[in-house]
């Protein structure tokens, strides 16, 4: 940057500022330093921001600890510079939408579809609160849901007696499946003698010696 010039890098914008008020905005480049002026850069590279948990009660009394993170990039540097803490509006606005939005749910609603339902809400609280300080608010999520110890620990014993049940079922599913594999074949050794003496020859190990009734018997 020379003493006559500025440069302006393209993931900023610079505010030109003349007896306490901003005269315009410059863009990436370089630019020829105007006099009695003051020049304030604004990074306007998107960002992220995490909104740490807190913990908000649900419909049904659960204190649930919830965090977020919000997907933002300065849209105009005028008006976010012309608050002290911009960030902490749209802060402010997505941590209220959030303990609005949970207060109305059920903890088990919240542990299902908390992600994909509540994030949409919480954007649609951010983007107003944004635009009023010159932030475009692009996306605000979930990102982790945490219950109370004990409910955790109930919720576990749930899936696994869950997971039990389903596997008593498939042995009983298989068992009773055997069963009638064995009635079907006791049936058709019964239809068709012939059958159950092959069976036989078949299970015979080496070395036996098989004695077949052919039903006839000796002359006397």
């Amino acid at each position: 940057m020379g003493v006559f010039t500025i440069v302006v890098e393209r993931h900023e914008r610079a505010l030109v500022v003349r007896d306490g008020t901003v005269a315009r905005v410059l863009g990436p480049g370089r630019h020829r330093r105007e006099r009695r002026s003051v020049y304030e850069h604004v990074d306007v590279r998107e960002r992220i921001t995490g909104v740490a948990a807190q913990e908000v009660l649900t419909a049904d009394t659960v204190s649930v600890k919830v965090s977020a993170a919000v997907r933002w990039q300065v849209l105009d540097p005028v008006a976010y510079t012309a608050v002290a803490d911009a960030e902490a509006v749209v802060y402010l606005a997505v941590q209220i939408a959030l303990r609005d939005e949970l207060a109305t749910r059920e903890v088990m609603d919240v542990v299902r579809s908390g992600r994909s339902d509540v994030g949409p809400a919480l954007l649609a609280a951010a983007q107003p609160a944004g635009a009023s300080v010159g932030i475009a608010v692009d996306d605000v999520v979930i990102k982790d849901i945490v219950l109370p110890a004990e409910l955790r620990s109930a919720y576990a014993d749930l899936i696994t007696t869950r997971q039990r049940g389903l596997v008593q079922l498939e042995a009983a599913r298989a068992e009773s499946a055997a069963l009638r594999s064995m009635a079907n074949a006791a049936r058709l050794l019964d239809e068709h003698p012939a059958l159950a003496q092959l069976r036989m020859v078949q299970a015979a190990t080496y070395g036996s010696t098989l004695v077949v009734d052919t039903g006839r018997r000796p002359a006397e």
